[in-house]
């Protein structure tokens, strides 16, 4: 992806923010400048790896396959009892994020308004593959029984929990939806199992300067 255009989706991304009245911290908007020597003051953002988070999931297509992302809080088992991760998200309209599961996290995943978020479910069997089994997942607290491959569609409001070793799969319908994430301790690089191998964080052409520094800027920039 170019630079410029994940500075673009930057900007898009805090107007429908603030459409939907959701609101970031003070630092989501640091230039890379603000952040230098920052580090002592805020390694938990650093080390647990908060803030921006764009993908198009190797697909050269952030449309048709991709997530914007920002991870508010998240905690790291390596170095702080904070068992607990939240994130905010913007699914467009068919904008897919491929299916995968976790089998360290736990997740809640909300839709806090805009359009309809539409889920794909496959249980998964220890080597990976689709199982044939139905299974369970609770929505707003209801259990909701699903076979191989059902759909449930989540209003503003509602929620949908989903234990460890669940596929899922996610895109927007008539609207892009603004999507909460409350879950345990969040691990993108080691506990992501996508059911077709993808690049989970993207290639950047630095054609201009980050509006904003992504998580994995900050080694660079700090």
């Amino acid at each position: 992806m170019k630079r410029s255009e994940i500075n673009s989706l930057m900007r898009d991304a805090l107007g429908f923010f603030k459409e939907n009245h959701f609101y970031l911290p003070k630092w989501a908007t640091f230039s890379p400048e603000d952040w230098k020597g920052k580090y002592k003051e805020c390694p938990e953002i650093v080390d647990n790896v908060l803030g921006w988070d764009l993908t198009d999931f190797g697909s050269n297509d952030f449309n048709r396959i991709g997530l914007l992302l920002f991870t508010i809080r998240n905690g790291n088992i390596k170095k702080d009892k904070k068992p607990y991760c939240e994130k905010i998200m913007i699914a467009g309209v068919g904008q897919e994020t491929p299916m995968h599961f976790h089998k360290l996290k736990m997740e809640d995943i909300i839709n806090r308004g805009g359009g309809i978020l539409e889920i794909e479910f496959y249980k998964s069997n220890p080597d990976g593959s689709y199982s044939t089994d139905d299974f369970t997942v609770k929505i707003d607290g209801v259990i909701n029984h699903l076979s191989p491959g059902d759909k449930i569609r989540l209003l503003s409001g509602q929620s949908v929990c989903m234990e460890q070793g669940i596929y899922h799969r996610f895109y927007g319908v008539e609207a892009p939806v603004l999507v909460g994430e409350v879950s345990t301790v969040n691990d993108d690089t080691n506990d992501n199992f996508f059911y077709n191998p993808v690049g989970r964080f993207p290639d950047i052409e630095e054609d201009e300067k980050p509006l904003y520094l992504l998580a994995t800027d900050y080694e660079k920039y700090l």
